[in-house]
């Protein structure tokens, strides 16, 4: 079996494209399940990916052919690169043609020659007998725990034709934990992303599920309706991550998206919240660390085939309670006139100076409800941001700065653009995991929120 390295460098070889850019991908992962207060499964996967990517130089324009398997042995790769040239000669102009990165503009990975990174059930070592610990505690108040932790590290190769040559190693983790009552009548969840397990506090979160499943004998019925609510850090992060997904400059540029100025152009420069918050991305972040460098297996209205090793840097999407910037391509940065922001797999939200634990923003609330988690989420208006949901596992009346027993659950109808107007206070931030998008966004640091009037719009009967 080739090496990843050897792959590329064989696929660009092969080329007879005017240009060519090759990806290989290596992932391991590692999993545990537990139910009922036991573990169930464990198991190792490994996978590896390539995608090659053709461009031709046509006289109607430039055109690109992507073609992406998976086990690619050494002597499927030539027919893997006809593929993709097929593919270009097949498709019209790329609406988002450019010039390949060079040196002077790529990002910077770990080092090439490097074996790629791997990971095993071995991540788990110190986790595990924490886990089994919080089984027996479990087990003696009569509570059943049920979950999953997995791990993945995943070696991305990025050669082109032009000379570019990088790599990153990209560890991704995360636990999902649910805790039931005996009769199965109460849960709650609560979850954690991770690099390396080394950082799960598995006590800290069962004793939450634990305080939580407390709260909860006492049942009260209340109506559809706006209250005033306290969304911790994991909520944050799906309405956030929701937002961030929909930030494209392009569909803003044309109208389409909530981000869209009436008359044309972008709402970029706009004030969006009367509290100074910032939401950010950086691939340096402390714990968050992501991928250095665009990694692009096809073209989309957000990102560029034409743009793989671009490097990635810091940027605010909104910042001082303005819109900062969207999500562009050198194409949409040249329709729009605004700064090349790439995306990039992290998201962090800050009130500057906010130092405030959601105990504490309990404590100072007079009646409110507290969220634990959102389920189900879907866009209702894109011109809004509008969404709905459910609530799920948890949802709290809080009176005279305690929380005094568990409510049904709600179906809301909220934008997160329309939250953010209607903020009455950030506490600190802190890493956290959101519940709805934890199988395609880990890597998340965001503050409890209190705000003002959400949308419940009706009771639900979900449990």
């Amino acid at each position: 079996m080739s090496t990843p390295q050897e792959t590329v460098e064989r696929a660009l070889r092969f080329s007879r494209a005017d240009d060519c850019t090759v990806i290989a991908d290596e992932s391991t992962g590692a999993n545990l399940r537990w139910a009922g207060n036991t573990l169930t499964t464990n198991g190792v996967t490994r996978s590896r990916r390539l995608t090659v990517i053709a461009i031709v130089h046509k006289a109607e324009g430039v055109s690109a052919g992507v073609v992406s398997r998976a086990g690619v042995a050494p002597d499927q790769v030539e027919d893997l690169v006809r593929a993709a040239e097929r593919a270009a000669a097949q498709s019209g102009p790329a609406e988002d043609a450019a010039p390949l990165i060079d040196a002077a503009h790529s990002g910077h990975g770990s080092a090439w020659d490097d074996p790629p990174a791997e990971t095993s059930v071995g991540v788990f070592e110190g986790f595990a007998p924490s886990l089994g610990e919080a089984f027996a505690a479990a087990e003696g108040d009569a509570q059943r725990l049920y979950g999953f932790a997995q791990h993945e590290m995943n070696s991305t190769f990025v050669g082109t034709s032009t000379g570019l040559r990088l790599r990153f190693d990209e560890p991704t983790g995360k636990v999902e934990l649910n805790a039931k009552t005996a009769d199965m009548s109460r849960s709650a969840w609560a979850g954690a992303g991770t690099p390396d397990f080394r950082d799960v506090d598995v006590a800290a979160l069962t004793g939450e599920l634990a305080r939580r499943l407390k709260w909860g004998e006492r049942r009260i019925e209340l109506p559809a309706g706006r209250y005033e609510t306290l969304l911790p850090p994991s909520a944050v992060s799906d309405l956030m991550t929701y937002l961030y997904w929909s930030a494209g400059a392009r569909d803003a540029h044309d109208g389409r998206t909530v981000f869209s100025r009436p008359g044309g152009g972008t709402r970029v420069g706009e004030t969006l919240s009367g509290l100074p918050v910032r939401l950010y991305s950086d691939p340096a972040a402390p714990g968050l660390e992501c991928t250095p460098f665009v990694v692009a297996h096809a073209s989309s209205r957000d990102s560029s085939v034409f743009e793989n090793g671009l490097a990635l840097r810091g940027a605010d999407w909104i910042s001082d309670g303005k819109l900062a910037a969207l999500l562009q391509t050198r194409q949409s940065a040249a329709l729009t006139g605004l700064p090349l922001t790439p995306g990039v797999d992290n998201l962090l939200m800050e009130l500057p100076g906010a130092t405030a634990t959601l105990d504490e923003m309990v404590a100072r609330t007079r009646r409110g409800l507290l969220l634990t988690c959102l389920w189900y989420i879907r866009e209702v208006d894109p011109q809004s941001l509008l969404l709905t949901g459910l609530t799920r596992d948890g949802v709290y009346l809080v009176e005279d700065g305690e929380v005094v027993g568990e409510v049904n659950n709600f179906r809301f109808n909220e934008s997160p653009v329309g939250l953010l107007s209607r903020l009455a206070e950030a506490g600190g931030t802190q890493r956290t995991l959101g519940r709805e998008w934890s199988d395609y966004f880990t890597r998340t640091a965001m503050p409890p929120l209190r705000v003002a009037d959400f949308n419940m719009s009706t009771v639900s009967k979900a449990s």
